[in-house]
């Protein structure tokens, strides 16, 4: 299983602190999991491109990089603001290629329709966000800051943002709905690793 980290906007270094709080360094040495990890480097309005982050992938298969060896490799998507915008269109190119897409997240992706065969998740930075955004599409297992931070923050520093894990279907909190952004995004993963 391989990650593919679409960013939004933003400076690089954001990506750089995202990926470093994500990593649980506790079960597997930072290389190892760096390894499962693509970034898509492209710069400025190229995060909204589903073509760009498509061929990004087509050539990552082609060169055998980051453990992605064909299209049967399940990715999961993790995308951020303006990123989830070019994430969500390259998730279904993907799949229409004959790829897997394992979960599609989608951080702060505010006004993006999320619809998808496959498993969906929100982490919004207020509850404002996560309300509104839920509107346009959402999953089972979803989260929210609380108290709220600024947009930014929830990308750069997901280990320090604290709030609540949301499963939509039951629209109530779960008994250890308290937790980190990171924590979230890491049970996720763990879920999607094991399944």
């Amino acid at each position: 299983m391989s990650i593919i980290i679409c960013p939004g906007i933003h400076d690089r270094t954001f990506t750089e602190s995202f990926i470093s709080g994500l990593l649980d360094t506790s079960s597997d040495s930072i290389e190892q999991n760096q390894a499962k990890i693509l970034v898509f480097p492209g710069k400025d309005f190229l995060s909204l491109s589903a073509f760009h982050i498509l061929e990004f992938l087509r050539v990552s298969v082609a060169h055998r990089r980051y453990r992605l060896n064909n299209l049967e490799s399940p990715l999961i998507f993790i995308s951020f603001s303006a990123g989830v915008v070019g994430a969500i269109g390259a998730a279904h190119l993907w799949q229409h290629l004959g790829g897997r897409v394992k979960a599609f997240i989608a951080i702060d992706g505010w006004g993006v329709p999320l619809q998808g065969n496959f498993p969906i998740h929100r982490i919004s930075h207020d509850y404002f966000t996560h309300w509104s955004s839920s509107l346009l599409g959402s999953g089972q297992n979803n989260f929210y800051a609380e108290p709220a931070v600024d947009h930014l923050s929830i990308w750069r520093s997901p280990e320090t943002v604290q709030g609540w894990w949301i499963d939509s279907s039951i629209g109530i909190f779960p008994p250890k709905g308290h937790l980190s952004a990171a924590e979230f995004l890491r049970m996720l993963l763990k879920h999607y690793e094991a399944n």
